[in-house]
């Protein structure tokens, strides 16, 4: 039946920044969907632990913190999924980090933290994950967290839209060269979310409410709105899906 096709039943996904907010909902809506789950944050992830523990899937807290992260580290991650789950199926790129200062003063170790942690850490897990899935033999799925800064340019945040800009690219990058490992690589793009990431933008009296009067659905996104679009792109029924990046906006882009 179709409605098998997007079981999640059997498979291991690793998370990353999965303690709070988008990745502990895009956790929780992987192990609704049949998955054990490998939670990686650089803080606590009792919370999610506990949440996914309630679903009664296998869950795998992992501490580490992505700022410095080599390929040698990403491999040894992705290993401490595979013993202590049992395999690798999904990997979820959703670390990633925020700073906001005017770009002729923006602060070097802000740009170096950024691109760590949002675009290089995404690309060596990427890269390690697709060593065990070709191991396997079975294939895997790859979702990048891409954002509305991958497609605009947006204001007081060059080193975010460069992360997120090199996202697109690299999704479209090993799309093109792991398809033909039975590798799905792809990425959504959440709009305007409630999160603690955007708190500043949403409590600011001004451009909070000309940014959430430009949504065409009228409020802003919350971790359960992608949690169908993360298990549909980690399912069998987007086998045919490659370096597609999906946003989910509320209508952002289209106004």
């Amino acid at each position: 039946m179709i409605l098998d096709a997007f079981r999640l039943d059997g498979r291991v996904a690793l998370v990353t920044g999965a303690a709070r907010g988008l990745g502990q909902g895009i956790a929780v809506g992987l192990a609704e969907a049949g998955a054990d789950v490998a939670l990686l944050d650089r803080i606590s992830t009792a919370d999610s632990e506990a949440l996914i523990g309630a679903l009664e899937r296998r869950t795998l807290g992992i501490a580490a913190d992505l700022r410095n992260l080599t390929q040698a580290d990403a491999e040894r991650l992705v290993s401490q999924v595979t013993d202590g789950l049992g395999r690798i199926d999904i990997l979820v790129n959703n670390a990633g980090i925020l700073q906001r200062a005017q770009a002729i003063e923006y602060p070097g170790d802000a740009w170096d933290a950024t691109i760590a942690i949002n675009l290089s850490a995404a690309f060596f897990l990427s890269q390690a994950a697709a060593k065990a899935f070709v191991a396997s033999g079975r294939g895997g799925k790859i979702i990048n967290m891409a954002s509305m800064l991958s497609f605009q340019g947006g204001a007081m945040v060059p080193a975010y839209t460069a992360a997120k800009s090199g996202i697109a690219g690299i999704t479209h990058a090993l799309a093109n060269e792991w398809a033909k490992h039975g590798i799905n690589v792809n990425a959504i793009a959440p709009g305007y979310m409630a999160t603690e990431i955007t708190a500043a933008l949403r409590d600011d009296p001004v451009r909070g409410p000309a940014m959430l009067g430009r949504i065409p659905a009228g409020r802003w996104g919350t971790p359960e709105d992608l949690q169908g679009a993360v298990v549909f792109l980690a399912s069998d029924a987007a086998a045919y899906i490659h370096g597609t990046i999906l946003p989910i906006d509320g209508g952002w882009l289209s106004w």
